[in-house]
């Protein structure tokens, strides 16, 4: 029900957007979040966007990544500037709302020097 695009090989100092497409769900009526998990480490959260437009940055990507939702698209959008090797990941999109948790299969984005 969510469906990841925009990953793929990226320059260092690249800025790809990360897109989730929602299907069968709002996605103003979800909490959303883009996760990653980098080769041989753990799930890492992103980024968040409650349904009340708060939005939560980790440390790490804090001033580079911006994290949206466009009701019209039913789409939720990652944008990610300044991109660096430990930015090398694969993202997830994710959606919750009380008992309601969807994951979208990831899409990969590779940082190359």
């Amino acid at each position: 029900q969510l469906v990841e695009s925009g990953g793929g090989l990226v320059q260092a100092g690249g800025s790809p957007r990360l897109s989730c497409a929602a299907f069968g769900i709002t996605v103003n009526r979800y909490n959303m979040g883009w996760y990653r998990q980098a080769p041989g480490k753990g799930q890492e959260q992103v980024a968040t966007l409650s349904i009340g437009e708060i939005t939560n940055y980790a440390d790490s990507v804090k001033g580079r990544f911006t994290i949206w939702r466009d009701n019209a698209k039913n789409r939720m959008f990652l944008q990610m500037n300044s991109l660096q090797g430990e930015d090398t990941a694969v993202y997830y999109c994710n959606a919750v709302w009380s008992t309601r948790n969807y994951w979208g299969q990831g899409t990969l984005v590779t940082v190359s020097s």
